[in-house]
């Protein structure tokens, strides 16, 4: 069957870009749910805000991520009743909204940036490693890549590597 966005070059290279994106979300997840990490990887660049730039009114914490305002609205509504974040009023402005980690949400970015984070950004750099030439052959060859190995088992891979090199 013909990949038509690939066929169409530079006229899809939103959409392909899009298709690499949630297809690395979607690996991601994975990784996530075997962990039993109890949120979408979609939501982790809102806590990684907010973990680095502390606490944010939602419209610079929208601003931080390049996202939509309602878009982060929602995903701090969810944040806040996993109990991940805390919400609360500006005290120069009542109708700013603060966004905070709840202690929990710290406990959890502490965890990511130890445990998971790692694992992911070392099977992404592999993935991504050697590539040169044209961002359209770059692209082809990041979606053969994964389609011959997801990024979730590069990622236990990864993970299974570094096990064996810390064993005595």
């Amino acid at each position: 069957m013909e990949d038509v966005l690939r066929s169409l070059g530079f006229l899809c290279l939103g959409s392909r870009l899009k298709r690499i994106g949630e297809q690395l979300q979607a690996d991601t997840q994975r990784v996530l749910d075997r962990l039993d990490v109890r949120i979408q990887s979609s939501q982790y660049p809102l806590l990684a805000a907010l973990d680095r730039l502390g606490p944010l009114p939602v419209g610079e914490l929208a601003q931080s991520l390049g996202i939509a305002q309602p878009g982060v609205t929602r995903s701090v509504s969810l944040l806040t009743e996993l109990g991940l974040v805390e919400v609360t009023q500006s005290n120069d402005d009542q109708r700013r909204r603060i966004v905070s980690l709840s202690r929990n949400g710290q406990r959890l970015m502490d965890t990511a940036k130890r445990d998971v984070w790692p694992r992911i950004e070392d099977a992404v750099a592999e993935l991504c490693a050697d590539l040169s030439g044209p961002l359209l052959g770059q692209l082809a060859a990041i979606e053969d890549r994964l389609a011959a190995i997801p990024l979730d088992r590069r990622a236990e891979k990864a993970r299974a590597v570094a096990s064996k090199a810390i064993a005595p």
